[in-house]
């Protein structure tokens, strides 16, 4: 259903995800020396954002180990590599599993229209494209991959909604029409 996929795409869930991840790795013994904070074992605490700053290519292992220190978790420097590791996967599970979605719907419409080659403007909306360091340019690049008769261009909403992502597209479609006529 589509609420089950969404669980694995959306920056809801992305935390969670980690979360119980890291609470499998560690009951097997591959992270925190095999022990489990309290914190840890509390629903929610591992936020989107997190991941987002774990990922950044710019941030030290040292500071990997403070974002899990206010977690509760002594690490190691071998828990924060893991630790950034298992957020980089499930980041990259999320966006290719966002594109191949997308790829389908493109070209579905590609399709249904019967074109050949389809170019296209889609309009997007979300903390985790707009803020995850490298969500959008691998959801980008499976789209291509995956459509490559469809052009597809990603237009970002900045009013938080989806409607209005969809009605920014339109718009900035019919503006960009009008110009080159």
């Amino acid at each position: 259903p589509l609420s089950r996929f969404e669980k694995m795409i959306s920056g809801m869930y992305l935390g969670e995800i980690v979360r119980n991840i890291l609470m499998d790795f560690t009951k097997r013994g591959l992270l925190f020396r095999g022990r489990i904070s309290e914190r840890l074992k509390t629903r929610g605490i591992f936020e989107t954002k997190f991941l987002s700053q774990i990922e950044s290519d710019c941030l030290a292992l040292l500071q990997v180990r403070s974002i899990l220190q206010h977690l509760g978790l002594e690490s190691t420097c071998d828990d924060s590599i893991i630790v950034k590791e298992v957020c980089a996967v499930v980041a990259r599970r999320a966006a290719q599993l966002c594109g191949a979605g997308m790829a389908a719907v493109v070209d579905k419409i590609r399709e249904n229209r019967g074109l050949e080659f389809l170019k296209v403007t889609v309009g997007v909306d979300g903390t985790l494209y707009k803020l995850h360091p490298h969500f959008s340019t691998v959801m980008q690049d499976t789209v291509r991959q995956l459509s490559p008769q469809c052009e597809v261009t990603f237009l970002q909403s900045e009013d938080g909604s989806g409607k209005g992502a969809a009605l920014i597209t339109a718009v900035a479609c019919r503006i960009r029409e009008a110009g080159q006529r």
